[in-house]
């Protein structure tokens, strides 16, 4: 990631974190049109995972400054999700819900830099994951 993509993912997260809430809930009722068998992975109340999502949300962008104390942190969290019943697959799911989240509540600022600087911190940190999860996984 170049400093400008991280620059693009801090400014833009710190627009849409106010809406929280809303934004929390958008993204899962996305992340279910897109793959409605996912939603029993989701056990817990959507309005406390929402919390948790933003919240670790929050933490990544702003470790993005500092990848080498955030990629141990994302993989102890996808060995905890493989627990939950996540696979491989479901990493582009969420990533597609999590741009198309993105786009809707920034509007016009959700520029091609934007969702180009989004897309490398997400495909960045999920191909971690994956492979701290899943290392038989295809790359």
């Amino acid at each position: 990631m170049t400093p400008q993509d991280i620059a693009h993912v801090q400014r833009t997260f710190a627009l849409v974190a106010p809406q929280a809430p809303a934004v929390a809930a958008l993204f899962y009722q996305r992340l279910f049109e897109l793959d409605p068998s996912l939603r029993p992975l989701f056990s817990t109340d959507l309005t406390e995972q929402g919390r948790k999502l933003m919240a670790m949300l929050g933490a990544v962008v702003a470790g993005l400054n500092h990848l080498e104390r955030l990629v141990p942190v994302a993989q102890d969290l996808a060995r905890r999700h493989v627990g939950y019943g996540v696979q491989p697959a479901h990493y582009q799911t969420v990533g597609a819900a999590l741009l198309d989240t993105l786009q809707q509540g920034l509007g016009d600022g959700f520029t091609p830099e934007v969702k180009a600087a989004w897309t490398t911190a997400y495909t960045t940190l999920a191909g971690v994951m994956v492979a701290a999860a899943h290392p038989d996984a295809p790359a």
